[in-house]
């Protein structure tokens, strides 16, 4: 070893070849480079080949790199999708198991209708009923397809090819302005999510839409989601936005209004026609587009529903008998309880007449309004079994939906008055009684009659008739008030009423709705039925979940007394202040006018219905010389010719003859004043009321305009008396009759 280390091996040239070196190392003169020789030329060669090895290395080392980030990217792809599904177990887990996932109850509809079986409203968290898609216009899942998942039909509850769509078109965008979620996501989202932009929720959401379409049809998912997205403007499903929008159903939306529906599913609320319907018609065409591209339509088709002009859709649901349907709302809980799936309600609502109703209202206040300073009317229909056949609680719903007719009360006036004369009748009066119709006055309360003007000696008829306020206060001191009040409350007057002498012109507040079922006996012969809207409830498979079979109605007067009632109150409509009423059949009824025109009511019936009308203004201001015989009787008479078209006539129940009266009123009566009489002015008794004597003009102590047209004048301060002593009437006046008391003060007016 030292030896080799010692020796040194030198390089040689042209030299004898010597024996092959042990290190393996020798050079020989054909490796001598020497410039401009064909030997170095030569070995020139050698180089090209090397630099051809060289490329090919390089691009060896190309393809080496490329393969290399393959490898890495498989690698990196292998992991990444490990960490998703850690990330979908992870999230999976959270969830509960997939053995107890069902789909969630729709939110319940109620379903509305008219006697008749026409749609009142659909009420409820959806607004609409669910429709199968077999029922709905086949333009809507053809155009919700088109628009928002045109691969539907063919993925698998995830659509890759959307997915990646809408990734490059937002990284290249630089914002978010696709989603690529499909039908079936967005329908799981909607069920069992919330909307918050999490990838957990996301996770979710996913796992759901492959669950939806491994136990559901296509056509099922789809009617699932059409039945239960967000239309905007408060409208959950194509049934309650069709019903929204164009006022029609779902089974009967054209193609242009189908492409609006489907436009609306990106963003409901700013593109609903009820608040930009320019947006929402242009994004209908880009629909209509879709729709095109994807072979639904043709191009004539297209043509066609593109020129359809953009409408505004109303700002809320309209109609009056949209009151109706928020009556039955407030009474079905108790009714039926809790709703808990779709229902039917069928009212006793006939929406004919009910229509008709809402028209008179609106015309009357259309052209007089201004002029007369009316704002508000209501209207209320109810037949002899207690039915409501039309109820109208204002000028426009979509407006206001504060319901006048059940909610809003007010002054009826004269209007309260037959309940004041049924108590001086169940006293033992007649409509032949005769009082002497002259200023009163009863503690500080002077009942002044329209004008000043008085009648002198008159029967109780002609002073119902008349509406003379005199002697409706005379009847109450008479009576008392309690008897008054008691004799409201039994024919169906609810609100808590004043027992005091004023109650005698109706200054304690009823609403339209209660004052008409007050009537209702009048004109059934006396019963008081229960005031109902709604006949029956079902579900939609048709079981009865409540039926209103009618019951017995009480009897709650007299034949008799219904017989002179209705006797006095035909003269309202045929002599006294509600002649404009008037028509072909038989009818009665009461005006009334509160101070100063603030409320003008007419209240009449026939055989066949009772319907009171009330106008006015929410906040109490004044009319210009409204009453109850002015717009009140022409609505109640455009109403009532109308409900009766076609109906045989029939007379009103009860009946009564006037016999001549040989009781005479004395010149004066006990006042309530410190037991000073009030002066009365001289009539001869029995003589009509166009031999009477001269009316007095009126008295200065209190101008005329104070009181109303139908003699309604408000009490002043201090102006109650208490009940004179007389029984009240007893409530069940079917039961046996008891002997009435008398007092001094029948005896002095021949009562």
């Amino acid at each position: 070893m030292a030896n080799r280390r010692d020796s040194r091996i030198e390089p040689s040239f042209d030299g004898p070849p010597q024996a092959k070196s042990p290190a393996g190392f020798s050079v020989s003169e054909e490796d001598r480079v020497v410039p401009g020789s064909r030997k170095s030329a030569a070995r020139r060669k050698p180089a090209r080949k090397s630099s051809r090895r060289g490329r090919d290395r390089s691009r060896r080392g190309l393809f080496g790199i490329l393969a290399r980030l393959a490898y890495w990217c498989f690698v990196l792809a292998i992991w990444g999708g490990i960490a998703v599904a850690g990330i979908v177990v992870y999230y999976g887990a959270k969830m509960p198991a997939a053995t107890t996932w069902s789909i969630p109850d729709r939110a319940p509809n109620i379903k509305i209708v008219s006697v008749d079986g026409q749609l009142i409203a659909n009420r409820g968290m959806s607004g609409g009923e669910a429709v199968g898609l077999h029922e709905m216009s086949p333009y809507i899942p053809e155009a919700v397809v088109a628009i928002e998942d045109r691969r539907f039909y063919s993925h698998f509850g995830i659509d890759p090819i959307g997915l990646t769509r809408a990734m490059v078109t937002n990284v290249l965008g630089g914002h978010f302005s696709q989603g690529g979620s499909t039908l079936t996501q967005q329908l799981a989202k909607n069920l069992f999510l919330t909307p918050d932009r999490t990838l957990e929720r996301k996770v979710q959401e996913v796992l759901l839409a492959l669950w939806l379409e491994h136990k559901h049809t296509k056509d099922q998912i789809l009617e699932m989601y059409l039945n239960r997205v967000y239309f905007g403007s408060g409208a959950y499903g194509v049934e309650a936005a069709s019903r929204r929008y164009f006022g029609k159903s779902a089974r009967d939306v054209t193609l242009s209004e189908a492409a609006l529906l489907a436009g609306l599913l990106k963003a409901p609320s700013r593109l609903s026609p009820a608040r930009d319907p320019k947006a929402a018609e242009e994004r209908a065409q880009l629909v209509l587009a879709a729709m095109r591209d994807s072979g639904k339509i043709g191009a004539k088709e297209l043509t066609s529903a593109m020129s359809a002009p953009a409408t505004r859709a109303p700002s809320y649901w309209t109609g009056s008998e949209n009151y109706v349907a928020d009556t039955v709302m407030g009474e079905l809980p108790d009714l039926i309880g809790d709703v808990r799936g779709d229902i039917v309600v069928d009212t006793t609502v006939d929406l004919t007449l009910q229509k008709l109703a809402e028209q008179s209202i609106r015309r009357l206040i259309d052209e007089s309004g201004k002029k007369l300073n009316v704002t508000q009317g209501a209207l209320v229909s109810i037949d002899d079994s207690g039915a409501v056949r039309a109820m109208v609680g204002g000028y426009d719903y979509s407006t206001s939906q504060f319901d006048r007719a059940s909610e809003a009360r007010r002054q009826p006036g004269s209007a309260f008055k037959p309940f004041v004369y049924m108590a001086a009748l169940e006293a033992g009066r007649t409509p032949d009684s005769v009082r002497n119709d002259a200023p009163i006055k009863i503690g500080k309360w002077t009942p002044d009659n329209y004008g000043g003007k008085y009648y002198g000696k008159v029967t109780l008829a002609t002073a119902l008739a008349k509406s003379l306020n005199s002697v409706a206060a005379q009847l109450t001191m008479e009576v008392g008030p309690d008897a008054v009040v008691e004799a409201a409350h039994r024919m169906g007057i609810q609100s808590d009423l004043q027992s005091n002498t004023s109650i005698a012109l109706g200054t304690s507040e009823v609403t339209p709705l209660e004052l008409t079922s007050a009537y209702v006996p009048f004109a059934n012969g006396g019963f008081k039925p229960d005031i109902h809207f709604i006949r029956r409830v079902t579900t939609t498979d048709g079981k009865v979940l409540y039926d209103n079979n009618g019951g017995s109605a009480p009897r709650v007067v007299k034949q008799e007394i219904v017989g002179m009632m209705n006797s006095m109150m035909t003269g309202t409509v045929e002599i006294g202040t509600a002649k404009k009423a008037a028509f072909a059949w038989p009818s009665a009824g009461k005006t009334g006018t509160s101070q100063n025109s603030r409320d003008a009511w007419f209240v009449g019936y026939t055989a066949n219905l009772t319907t009171g009308v009330w106008f006015g203004n929410d906040d109490g201001s004044a009319m210009k010389k409204v009453t109850g015989g002015a717009l009140p009787a022409q609505a109640w008479h455009e109403f009532m010719v109308a409900a009766h078209e076609g109906v045989p006539v029939r007379p009103l129940p009860g009946t009564w003859k006037s016999t001549p009266s040989d009781t005479v009123v004395p010149d004066e009566i006990p006042s309530a004043d410190a037991g000073q009489p009030a002066p009365m002015p001289q009539a001869a008794v029995g003589q009509s009321q166009s031999a009477q004597a001269p009316a007095r003009p009126a008295r200065p102590s209190r101008p005329a305009e104070t009181v109303d047209a139908d003699g309604f004048d408000m009490p002043g301060d201090g102006g109650t008396t208490a009940s004179v002593g007389h029984p009240v009437p007893p409530g069940n006046v079917g039961g046996p009759t008891k002997k009435r008391q008398t007092s001094i003060l029948d005896i002095l007016t021949g009562g």
